[in-house]
């Protein structure tokens, strides 16, 4: 069964620690939460100061996903922050390795992030230190866009290599999950599904936790 992690940037903002407790209780493994700065990204969304301040409120596991540039100069305070995962993307930074080595050295979990155009050959040389790869199944910036599924073949392609090295990260995917897109994506070795739009998006978000862990059974 895939763990789920609910995308805070679909959740209702004046509403947002209600909102949290809601997938928490509703057996949500991971919040996500996307950080975007206006420029690897068109959005823009939060800052350190948001993450610290939701860490007092839940348990969960707190999976910072940083779409900026240059992620590496603002590392140290989203760890400061209290963040258990830091996702950079490879295509934001000409330092991956170094960006990497700064999170696992401030004793977070470190992911590195692929774009639906980015080979898996591009993140070859950093998947021995890095705990979790995020693929991401849609263009990043935007909630709400359609699945490709185009990317189900680079999931299946980062298992193969697991089972080959002999490493354990997670795969999580991010963009247009619901329970029926999650199930090729699980099958091909996916572990940990962002869901935002069609989680906070419905009358019942904790039914749609649900239908995602249901689906990958």
């Amino acid at each position: 069964m895939i763990k789920v992690a609910p995308s805070i940037l679909s959740a209702d903002y004046v509403n947002l620690q209600k909102d949290i407790e809601l997938v928490d209780k509703g057996g949500a493994e991971y919040l996500h939460i996307d950080i975007m700065d206006g420029s690897f990204v068109p959005s823009i969304s939060f800052g350190p100061g948001f993450v610290k301040s939701i860490r007092p409120i839940t348990n969960m596991v707190l999976d910072v996903h940083l779409m900026v540039q240059n992620p590496e100069h603002i590392l140290p305070a989203f760890i400061d922050a209290g963040a258990d995962i830091i996702g950079v993307q490879v295509e934001a930074t000409q330092h991956i390795h170094r960006a990497l080595q700064i999170i696992k050295n401030g004793g977070v979990k470190a992911e590195v992030v692929i774009n639906p155009g980015t080979p898996v050959e591009m993140i070859k040389p950093v998947l021995h230190m890095v705990d979790q790869v995020l693929v991401m199944t849609v263009n990043p910036g935007f909630g709400g866009q359609k699945f490709l599924p185009e990317t189900i073949d680079k999931i299946a392609e980062l298992n193969q290599i697991k089972k080959d090295k002999g490493y354990n990260f997670d795969i999580e995917i991010d963009g247009g999950v619901n329970d029926q897109t999650v199930v090729d994506c699980y099958k091909a070795g996916a572990t940990v599904a962002v869901a935002g739009s069609y989680v906070y998006g419905a009358d019942d978000p904790v039914a749609r936790i649900n239908a995602i862990k249901d689906a990958t059974k």
